[in-house]
């Protein structure tokens, strides 16, 4: 399996000096940032019909009865009922162009990517309402707006949790009034009163993933671009490595569970998080960590659009939760571990039938810190890296208190002029090579006896291990999370992709 450039060995499209020699053309460097995305994207829709690259652009149906296949059969009749009455109903008498329903949901997008407040939104549905003709059925609150588009079932989920990140209140929890390992209350209390003015004190937000897989499902353009990957008139298939599939894990994966992989419909899952403001200020003091979630069964055109991007977790500040964000994933794991053991019944609108989904994790996304808060390694210090771990070379400068590692120059080819450079590094011919990356069984070695307890009133024992804990995902054993289907990769560096977990267990 090649890269995407045969012989890429001088990175002149990443901003390194020198002539990058392909196959037939010579690329000087710094060539116009222009002409290499058009060249990326030629690739991409080489051998593509008009109708098979998807715009972003939604269909001007409502498809009610596409969206309501995954809806439980007791309540599909009334939902079918309502949401049809609302389609059918004029935006205003003699009104041809909008629906009660389409013009809400016009709307609504519009305020949602706007990022507009519920207040400021149902101003707008009040000066709206004021303005068409009499007898208009515009909903004139966020709350009514809200609800006629309930019934399309994309719920999401509030769980309490501790504010010392120690355990969420659901499953055995769910009616305790305060946390059993740290003591804390579950409640804000204010006032003299324990009954009056009580809030909560941390909330997690869950969107389930089940129902949204499924409507992806419900929709034909949608279900039929999910199984691109496998479709070989649709896919070019060249040798390079241009989507996921192609790469040496997805193969791996197809043949280490064959009934998996048999089934192109079964969905393949990136991982994405990071802290973030969300309310805009320069002070970087507040961090919300969301979890998205990428699917990579998508043409790569389409897979990273923020209508393919689906939000799965809101863990709020005003602290990241760090090495325990583990309990915060744990309702995804359940889903995921769900979808991989049983599946779901799915309705899938392209081949008109239902089958059996199954999901797996197929990589995380995230930077350095977020590696270290999912993965449980301790990628700070002297012993940093993850691919190195006891061998990695480090000194520390006491001018400015930081470690600087100075051997990176080991993950470069054997014949690289930076290798005999002295001057320009620390004095030395690097003539070392890098380290291997570690198999799934190696990591299992490393891990497997590591005492994992969360919660920020927890003291640290003073362990001397590089790991924190046994595995990220809700603190499962590595064997099950495996089972569970899912594979975590890193990129270390820009030259090597280090595949972490994925080995025979």
């Amino acid at each position: 399996m090649r890269g995407f450039r045969p012989n890429y060995h001088v990175w002149v499209y990443h901003g390194e000096s020198g002539v990058y020699v392909g196959n037939s053309s010579k690329n000087v460097v710094h060539e116009q940032e222009e002409a290499i995305y058009a060249e990326g994207e030629a690739d991409c829709f080489e051998d593509e019909d008009d109708d098979d690259v998807e715009n972003n652009i939604d269909d001007d149906n409502d498809r009610v009865e596409d969206m309501l296949h995954e809806v439980e059969d007791e309540v599909r009749d009334r939902v079918f009922e309502c949401l049809s009455k609302a389609a059918e109903t004029p935006l205003y008498p003699g009104c041809t162009k909008y629906s009660k329903l389409s013009a809400v949901c016009t709307l609504y997008n519009i305020k949602t990517s706007g990022g507009w407040a519920d207040i400021s939104f149902t101003e707008l549905l009040v000066a709206l309402s004021d303005m068409l003709p009499a007898g208009n059925e515009l909903p004139r609150s966020n709350y009514y707006a809200k609800k006629l588009m309930c019934p399309f079932g994309l719920e999401y989920k509030k769980i309490h949790s501790c504010p010392n990140d120690c355990l969420l209140y659901h499953k055995q929890y769910e009616n305790l009034d305060k946390c059993p390992r740290c003591g804390v209350s579950r409640y804000k209390r204010k006032g003299v009163s324990e009954g009056k003015n009580v809030y909560l004190a941390k909330v997690l937000w869950y969107l389930p993933i089940i129902p949204r897989f499924k409507r992806l499902f419900s929709i034909k353009k949608d279900a039929r671009n999910l199984r691109w990957h496998a479709d070989p008139d649709r896919r070019k298939r060249d040798g390079l490595l241009r989507p996921p599939a192609d790469s040496p894990q997805w193969k791996t994966i197809d043949k280490l569970h064959d009934t998996f992989g048999k089934e192109p419909r079964n969905l393949r899952l990136g991982l994405c998080t990071d802290g973030m403001n969300p309310f805009g200020t320069l002070s970087s003091q507040h961090s919300t960590w969301p979890v998205l979630l990428v699917i990579y069964n998508l043409p790569p055109w389409l897979c990273m659009k923020r209508k393919y991007i689906m939000l799965s977790l809101l863990i709020s500040g005003p602290k990241q939760p760090g090495n325990d964000i583990d309990v915060y994933l744990e309702p995804l794991v359940d889903d995921l571990r769900k979808m991989w053991d049983e599946g779901v019944s799915v309705f899938d609108a392209h081949a008109n039938e239902t089958f059996r989904l199954r999901a797996m994790l197929f990589c995380t996304i995230n930077d350095f810190p977020g590696y270290g808060n999912l993965s449980g390694y301790k990628n700070k210090g002297m012993k940093a890296c993850p691919t190195c771990e006891e061998d990695t070379q480090s000194k520390y400068i006491s001018e400015c208190h930081k470690y600087v590692f100075l051997r990176t120059r080991r993950l470069l080819r054997r014949d690289h002029p930076y290798r005999k450079m002295k001057t320009e590094f620390d004095g030395n011919v690097e003539m070392d090579v890098a380290r291997r990356e570690l198999t799934g069984k190696e990591v299992y070695e490393w891990v497997k006896g590591v005492e994992t307890v969360f919660g920020k009133s927890v003291k640290d024992k003073g362990t001397t291990g590089l790991w924190k804990k046994s595995m990220c995902f809700g603190n499962f054993h590595i064997g099950k999370i495996y089972r569970l289907g899912i594979v975590l990769t890193s990129c270390i560096s820009r030259k090597m992709f280090v595949t972490q977990f994925l080995g025979h267990l």
